[in-house]
Formats: structure tokens, sequence, C-alpha cells
């Protein structure tokens, strides 16, 4: 984890994002390049975003995505913008192979996942949380 500095504050945001395709399909198979064209479709979109993808990488019918971004970073928007172009480029791309797997104008499923990541647990956040109280007390 490495700390980003701006004018007014200092943070580290990374977030695990997955995006599933529409109807499960199984498209994502090691002997098309679907799978590259993908990736790099999606690290293209998100440089010029100003997102880090820390690491990319496909499940038979899915995406994994550790990115990193900036303190004022909109990520639904970003999200959107994601597979809206890599459904239409996708779907161009590779028509005859998506032909009798996905039909109407989707390659996404509508739904995605995210998740912030840490170099703590939820169980330490709470307890660091709940030790302020004392500290209070004690400088108080």
């Amino acid at each position: 984890m490495r700390y980003q500095k701006e004018a007014h504050n200092v943070y580290s945001l990374y977030y695990h994002v997955i995006f599933v395709v529409k109807y499960r399909q199984k498209v994502f198979l090691e002997d098309h390049n679907i799978i590259d064209d993908g990736k790099e479709k999606i690290i293209e979109i998100s440089e010029d975003h100003d997102v880090e993808i820390v690491e990319i990488e496909c499940g038979i019918d899915h995406i994994h995505l550790l990115i990193s971004v900036n303190s004022t970073f909109n990520i639904p928007k970003w999200i959107n913008l994601v597979k809206g172009n890599t459904s239409r480029f996708l779907r161009e791309k590779h028509e005859d192979f998506l032909r009798d797997k996905l039909w109407g104008d989707h390659f996404w499923s509508p739904s995605y996942f995210l998740a912030t990541t840490g170099n703590v647990s939820i169980d330490v956040l709470k307890q660091y949380i709940e030790d302020q109280r004392g500290r209070i007390s004690r400088e108080g």
C-alpha cells in the first residue's frame, strides 16, 4: 500500500471490482483473444481517467480488477464508462464469436461488485475507533 498526497489530503484508496458477463455466459476462453482485448480496453479507458489498474484477471464469465484512485474519484461513473465502452468494443470486434452467446446490446450484467481494500481488517478499525473513546477521557 502506498499513500498518495494532494494539496490538502493524504490517501490510499484501493477497490476490488468485479464485472460479470450477461447471463453468466462463458466467453473468456483461453483459446480466444477476447480476454486480451477486454483487458487492453479496460486499461486504456482507465489510463485516460487517472485510474491505476493494479491487477486485472478474468474468470471464464467475469473479470476482477484491483484499482487505485484519487480521493475525489467518481467510481460509479467510471464503472458505467468502462462497462459501456468495453461492451461496444468487444461486441463489435468479436461479433461472430459472441452472436450465439449474447443477444441484445449488452455484454455485461447490469450489476457489479465493489469493495474497498486495505492493510487492516474491519475488526482492527472498529477496535481503534472504540479505543478513541478512552483516549478522549484521558486527554480531556
